[in-house]
């Protein structure tokens, strides 16, 4: 697969324990497989929830908080969380990572290209940025309780021209109706364009932890397919699945921008 600037988004439900926890051992591998496929010449921008999920875990909180200063609170206790395991495991690859917090009004005005100028920065001096909601002062979310960070990371491949978006998530890709719910239900594999019928699809909730469905990846997907990327779903729970991506094995569901029809995963 002829891919050189993947944005790869992966959720708090891919990142943690059902406890809130890290999932050590499933991270440490998610870790290793992006810094290998870095270091094979692929750059990449990793967006990255699991803020409020591993700031319940730390605060002994076994529920998500129904108020926003509580949900603040857990995102700012996380976020410290998060950002420590991620130095930690890519610096044990010589892999530096770069924060970059960001809310809907910094890449929807005129500073929007402070940000594109930043995140190119980042890129060409060999660091991953690791992009996040900043949930600590972009409470409007947080109160409405949407998986913007699937919006974001279509956002952010749009910033950035990517190539690919791939969203790791705790299904296999959208199915032709609910898995959890349906023993015979199919998975797509390809969406040549987002119908009725294809969202439809995507009806269905999210994790306990998390707060994006299906729906709001296909939202991810309209934004990036919009702008001639295209966008991938597949199963996080397995980071080898990554490999198979850039091996060009037929994984997860492909959305195929218009614009690309002639370049396949």
């Amino acid at each position: 697969m002829d891919k050189r600037r993947v944005v790869v988004k992966v959720g708090t439900s891919t990142l943690t324990h059902p406890s809130g926890s890290f999932d050590l051992r499933h991270i440490e591998g998610l870790v290793k497989t992006l810094s290998d496929i870095k270091n094979s010449g692929v750059e990449i921008v990793l967006v990255t929830s699991g803020a409020i999920g591993l700031g319940m875990s730390r605060l002994g909180l076994r529920e998500r908080p129904k108020d926003t200063p509580s949900k603040q609170a857990c995102a700012a206790v996380g976020q410290c969380e998060l950002m420590n395991m991620y130095g930690r495991l890519f610096g044990s690859y010589n892999i530096t990572v770069a924060q970059v917090l960001l809310t809907k009004y910094v890449i929807s005005d005129e500073r929007k290209e402070n940000v594109l100028n930043a995140l190119e920065a980042i890129i060409n001096s060999g660091a991953v940025p690791i992009v996040n909601e900043n949930d600590v002062v972009a409470i409007d979310e947080l109160e409405l309780e949407v998986g913007e960070n699937d919006s974001l990371a279509a956002i952010v491949s749009v910033l950035v021209k990517a190539d690919l978006l791939i969203i790791m998530s705790d299904i296999d890709g959208l199915y032709d109706k609910n898995p959890r719910e349906f023993g015979d239900a199919k998975l797509i594999s390809r969406v040549e364009g987002i119908t009725e019928e294809i969202e439809r699809c995507a009806e269905g909730a999210g994790s306990r932890l998390g707060t994006g469905g299906m729906a709001t990846k296909i939202g991810a997907a309209k934004i990036a397919n919009a702008h001639g990327i295209d966008m991938l779903i597949i199963n996080g729970s397995r980071a080898e699945n990554l490999y198979d991506v850039f091996d060009g094995r037929i994984i997860g569901t492909l959305f195929a921008a218009k614009k690309q029809e002639d370049r396949h995963v």
